[in-house]
């Protein structure tokens, strides 16, 4: 590089980087100002410092002032073109901006973002997170709702199932008290079978707060498929005798799984028990075991006649028995009434466990489907 080259160099550098300094220090100054003055003092900066750059070195090469004189007029009539298109994108991008901001007011106060305006892909890229965090808020939005229609339901549904129980041990009380019992003993059992369903339903609650609490304690070990589920059927016999329910299993040998003990008994307790109880005279209530790539697979299969889908939906809700009424059937009186219970037990155990538990259809009745890593 000549010397020649280096001074133009030098001093185009010196003046440009000069004025590139000082309007960058404006811009700075004035960053919460308006995007569109943001980007004329940009376009400014940049426009001045090719001015000045081109003028100094025109300068220093000793041209004529006719020359030096085009050259300004070029260099200022090609900067007032630059801001005048600074100028316009400016106020585009001031446009989108306030555009966006309103629309972020509106889903502030709706919930729902629907800007679908082309901009920059910045712009877009913000519409697209806040459109789905919309959808995420209404999401957890429907939860909650739904979670707190749960609440009021049991608290409801509860203050029902206890309220009659108690005014009956209240009647059988004062009735035993008065001398008017003619069979004292028959009100004695009558009185220890409606404490002992209170006591189920305050230890199912109890359960159940704590799985919802995340508190319940989970000890994992090897356990033998087969040896829960024939536990579960024997204990299941008798209400099933009663009730002239046929039951039956078969379960893949050597099929191993790591859980809590305890909650698998319980899982499939509850469900060979709500099986049974809706599951007409001579019906066949049967458990099946079986390795998957997933896991384990356990399923429970009725003969209730199938549920709606608007049933299938609610089956795990808490505190729901199939209807609004909470008049106990013949199905619950057979081996005690429950509180609608024991399936939202089922499905807070097994997804404590990672698992996954479903209903569906299935002839002649439904199929319950636990699946369970192993």
């Amino acid at each position: 590089m000549t010397h020649d080259q280096v001074v133009i160099v030098l001093t185009t550098a010196a003046w440009s980087g000069g004025v590139g300094l000082a309007g960058g220090l404006v811009v700075w100054m004035g960053r919460r100002a308006s995007v569109r003055w943001l980007t004329v003092g940009v376009a400014t900066t940049a426009v001045l410092a090719v001015v000045a750059g081109t003028v100094a070195t025109s300068r220093a090469m000793f041209l004529s002032g006719h020359d030096l004189a085009v050259i300004t007029l070029v260099a200022a009539v090609a900067g007032v073109v630059a801001l005048l298109f600074a100028l316009a994108v400016g106020s585009a991008l001031a446009r989108w901006s306030r555009e966006l901001r309103d629309e972020a007011r509106r889903f502030g106060e709706s919930g729902e973002f629907v800007w679908d305006r082309e901009g920059p892909a910045e712009f877009t890229a913000l519409s697209d997170e806040l459109r789905r965090t919309g959808r995420r808020l209404a999401e957890s939005r429907d939860r909650e709702l739904a979670l707190e229609r749960s609440r009021r339901e049991l608290v409801s549904w509860v203050s029902h199932d206890l309220r009659t129980p108690l005014a009956g041990l209240r009647a059988m009380t004062e009735a035993l008290e008065d001398g008017l019992a003619d069979d004292p003993a028959r009100y004695h059992a009558q009185m220890r079978s409606e404490v002992d369903r209170m006591v189920r339903m305050v230890d199912d609650l109890f359960e159940l707060s704590r799985l919802h609490a995340g508190v319940m304690p989970i000890s994992r070990q090897p356990v033998a498929l087969g040896d829960v589920v024939s536990e579960a059927l024997a204990g299941a016999d008798s209400l099933a005798r009663a009730r002239g329910v046929h039951l039956g299993g078969q379960v893949e040998e050597d099929v191993l799984v790591t859980v809590d003990p305890g909650g698998l008994s319980r899982v499939v307790s509850n469900l060979l028990m709500n099986a049974i109880r809706h599951t007409p005279a001579d019906g066949v209530v049967e458990v099946r075991g079986r390795t998957v790539p997933d896991g384990v697979e356990l399923s429970v299969t009725d003969a209730c006649g199938g549920m709606r889908d608007d049933e299938l939906v609610r089956v795990f809700d808490v505190g729901w028995q199939g209807s609004s009424a909470r008049t106990p059937d013949h199905a619950s009186t057979v081996g005690g009434a429950g509180a609608g219970l024991g399936l939202a037990i089922v499905k807070g155990i097994v997804e404590a466990h990672l698992g996954q538990v479903a209903v569906t259809n299935h002839e002649p009745g439904c199929r319950f489907l636990v699946t369970l890593p192993t």
